[in-house]
């Protein structure tokens, strides 16, 4: 008999369908959040029940719970983890830890993925061309891939994943790869996801609307306070404003921050570290601590959300021939103009900020430091009108 405990995401309850697939009704699945694994795993421990081997994927459990499994199995019990965070490395000095953060192939490695090969070398499950299909897509959307590669089934899959129940799509997911030659969505769910797509696309215009900027152990944060999508929101948040270092979603209710980042310069996996959380470099999360609460709730209260850059100028553009314009919440005027055909000049209400080499570190300054966007066409027309007339 096994029992897998396993995270309640994607990724998680991916393992959950392997796991059933291969054990059949010998697996019993208990699907945790990341704060409730540890308290999961004692109970097992606690039980003694040596007839029960345990699998855990997805998640790495604590110093206690390391000693705890070392003990466990010094008196015969069973024990395997399976994960790909950076953060649970350490359980590789471990026998009964596996965690890879790449694959055999060097692509970044999903619990799903790592799993299914495991069941896979121990002949608990044969492959199929369903199931590896279905184990890629949870790969490719756990790791962001999809986004880098526009594989917009991952995405769809994920999606999916959280219109149902996870017994609903335990259920669904696992008949197909069971009854199918190919991994593929039927035609009603083609539909429903069209009208997701579209609630997500509206979701996100409106948080767009919703960042908080602001500077927490010397790193640039936007926050958000959000429920729903937190990977689809992180992800265009940080496309939006790409000058912040990382984008902390905060639900306030669920007591969780969530952390994402589309630069190689930052690990928000070290940021979740220091609130007791974890993850990987560009997506991770941990508990909304008191003091997390404090930097990233309280302290920014008082703050103006940003603004995004308007788009559809013809005339007031980046890298101009001549300058560009930018204000904020304090109404400066700030320029950016070409100084000389690689140098930049930043002034901001007509005091000469700095020379830059690349218009892009300039851009860098006028956002991170005075909170600005680039104004909309008929302002800079304005301001082209008021310019011209001073000089009569």
């Amino acid at each position: 008999m096994y029992t897998l405990l396993t995270h309640n995401d994607l990724d998680g309850v991916g393992c959950g369908i392997l796991a059933k697939l291969a054990f059949g009704d010998k697996v019993e699945v208990r699907y945790n959040s990341i704060s409730s694994l540890n308290r999961q795993v004692e109970h097992f421990l606690e039980r003694n029940d040596f007839s029960q081997n345990l699998l855990i994927t997805d998640l790495s459990v604590n110093e206690k719970n390391e000693e705890g499994i070392e003990e466990f199995i010094s008196r015969g019990g069973k024990v395997t983890l399976i994960d790909h965070h950076v953060t649970a490395i350490h359980l590789n000095q471990y026998d009964w830890g596996y965690v890879a953060v790449e694959d055999e192939e060097g692509r970044p490695a999903s619990a799903t993925s790592l799993l299914y090969h495991y069941l896979i070398s121990q002949d608990f499950l044969s492959p199929s061309q369903a199931a590896d299909e279905f184990v890629e897509l949870v790969r490719l959307y756990d790791t962001w891939e999809w986004d880098r590669l526009s594989i917009q089934d991952a995405k769809r899959l994920n999606d999916l994943f959280f219109m149902f129940s996870i017994e609903e799509f335990e259920e669904k997911m696992s008949a197909r790869i069971m009854n199918s030659e190919k991994f593929t969505f039927d035609e009603l769910e083609l539909k429903l996801l069209d009208i997701e797509e579209n609630k997500i696309d509206r979701y996100i215009r409106r948080k767009k609307r919703e960042v908080y900027q602001t500077f927490i152990e010397g790193e640039c944060a936007g926050i958000v306070h959000a429920e729903s999508y937190h990977s689809e929101l992180g992800n265009e948040l940080m496309k939006e404003f790409s000058h912040l270092d990382y984008i902390a979603i905060v639900m306030v209710g669920g007591k969780r921050i969530s952390l994402r980042t589309i630069h190689d310069h930052i690990d928000v996996s070290k940021v979740a570290a220091r609130y007791h959380g974890g993850g990987h470099q560009k997506a991770s999360g941990c508990n909304l601590t008191q003091e997390g609460f404090s930097l990233f709730v309280e302290q920014p209260f008082l703050i103006e959300p940003l603004k995004a850059d308007a788009f559809h100028n013809r005339y007031n553009i980046k890298e101009p021939e001549t300058f560009c314009l930018f204000s904020n919440h304090n109404q400066d005027t700030i320029l950016i103009s070409r100084e000389a055909e690689k140098e930049w000049r930043l002034e901001i209400n007509k005091e000469l900020i700095g020379i830059y080499p690349a218009f892009s570190d300039a851009e860098r300054v006028v956002k991170r430091q005075y909170s600005a966007w680039l104004v909309r066409d008929d302002l800079y027309v304005e301001f082209l009108r008021k310019k011209y007339v001073e000089k009569k």
